[in-house]
């Protein structure tokens, strides 16, 4: 029975292959492995007696308010067709110059990534509205598809990110952790401010280097990337397209960085702020803000849902003493730390074919995390590694989750084939910027130590 929780571990990702749901899966198969270990007398049930407070904690966590409020942000502006106008002038603004219409791309994704924070949205909106000019213009269908796909990822990494606010409460508890198995009994608090703050220059880097990308094709495979025949727009008119967006990103993501409101704050502010430019805009009616909100507590009951599962699954897991058994691996992994971080890089990688960044950042993340920073690893620059490995296997062949949206939205005139070659050089971009972190860790942690230190 010492492995015991492994058995869990393989149960539950065996359940969620076959298709269950993730959360009745995690309670279920935790429920499931206590009993037994009741019978067979190598489970205490008392380690249960903390699942009620593990689930108020939920209820009263601050950080995770910030959810439903982010997620109403991005879907207000979803629906009230802010995104749809920025996108329109920037591409009139740029589409009319060879690889023109990429780069607007680019630059959409990386305002809307930072306005609403969700990938799914994102590569849909993308999809629907950027491909059809694309194609019109004579783009070949990988370079599109591939764009549209690498840059509806962005969500993942540039604050304010929906997967950042979580990992990022999910890392301030595991360095909790890993500090208190040190003998720390005041240990650094790691806030998703700070996360946020790491992000910001890896995500600039990547929006740079996919721009680069584009340049390039256009330049030396001008017919892959040819320049549009669209009208142009007046600098007003883009101006006042690009306005809303950024007005919005600065207040949300400034207010966090320069420490005026925490990001649950800085959440109202953005949700508030969506609403109020909507309104002002006339192109939210009653049943659109009826539909934004039935979404949006959609969604957070999703995440809620999930989040219990993950509670129970870790207090059984740590029943059967699965913390020290994964502790104990990576002390004998050859390679000491960059062997154990390399197979948690590896897996985490693996698991984003099948599991959605939720169930990795709960379920893996509480496990292999307080080991890793025990061990010495950067709680940011840990937390910086996951989002951009976890967005990368977003993109990769054949489960990437960002090539199933967008296969969902695309003219059946474009094939799977050509989705899934389209995203190749961008995979190696994000694997390039894999190394980059790994030989320049200042990139993710530098800006949060100005801003925080």
């Amino acid at each position: 029975m010492e492995y015991a929780a492994l058995y869990m571990f393989t149960a539950v990702f065996v359940l969620l292959l076959l298709g269950y749901p993730v959360a009745l899966t995690l309670a279920g198969t935790s429920l499931i492995a206590a009993l037994l270990g009741v019978v067979t007398g190598h489970f205490d049930l008392i380690f249960l007696n903390a699942l009620p407070n593990r689930l108020f904690g939920i209820m009263t966590n601050q950080t995770l308010m910030a959810v439903p409020l982010f997620v109403l942000m991005g879907v207000i502006l979803e629906r009230s067709k802010i995104a749809e106008d920025l996108l329109d002038a920037m591409t009139r603004a740029f589409g009319r110059a060879p690889g023109g219409l990429g780069l607007a791309v680019c630059l959409v994704g990386m305002l809307m990534a930072a306005s609403t924070g969700i990938v799914g949205a994102t590569v849909v909106t993308m999809g629907l509205m950027a491909l059809p000019t694309m194609l019109k213009a004579g783009y070949s269908p990988r370079l599109a598809t591939g764009t549209i796909c690498a840059t509806g990822t962005l969500g993942q990494i540039i604050p304010p990110s929906i997967a950042l606010v979580l990992l990022g409460d999910v890392i301030a508890s595991a360095y909790q952790q890993s500090q208190l198995s040190l003998g720390i009994f005041n240990p650094r608090s790691i806030s998703v401010g700070d996360l946020f703050a790491g992000a910001i220059i890896p995500g600039l880097i990547l929006v740079m280097l996919y721009s680069v990308l584009m340049i390039v094709v256009a330049l030396v495979k001008p017919k892959l990337a040819p320049p549009a025949d669209l009208p142009s727009v007046p600098l007003p008119a883009l101006l006042k397209s690009a306005a809303p967006p950024l007005i919005l990103i600065i207040l949300v993501l400034g207010s966090i960085l320069f420490g005026a409101a925490t990001p649950t704050e800085a959440a109202g502010i953005g949700a508030m702020g969506a609403l109020v430019m909507a309104f002002f805009r006339k192109t939210l009616d009653r049943e659109a803000l009826s539909s934004s909100l039935s979404s949006t507590v959609e969604t957070t009951a999703m995440v809620f849902f999930i989040l219990i599962g993950a509670s129970l699954f870790s207090l059984v897991f740590r029943g059967y003493g699965g913390d020290e058994l994964v502790a104990g691996i990576f002390e004998h992994m050859p390679g000491g730390v960059p062997g154990a971080l390399a197979i948690v890089m590896l897996t985490i990688f693996l698991l984003g074919f099948i599991l959605d960044f939720i169930e990795i950042t709960f379920v893996v993340v509480p496990i292999v995390g307080p080991i890793l920073m025990a061990m010495g690893v950067d709680p940011i620059w840990l937390g910086i590694m996951i989002a951009v490995n976890l967005q990368t296997s977003f993109l990769t062949p054949p489960f990437g989750f960002s090539l199933f949206y967008l296969r969902g939205v695309v003219p059946d005139s474009v094939a799977t084939r050509d989705i899934y070659l389209g995203v190749i050089p961008f995979i190696l971009i994000q694997l390039a910027m894999l190394a980059l972190l790994v030989w320049q860790p200042a990139l993710a942690t530098w800006l949060p130590e100005q801003l925080y230190q």
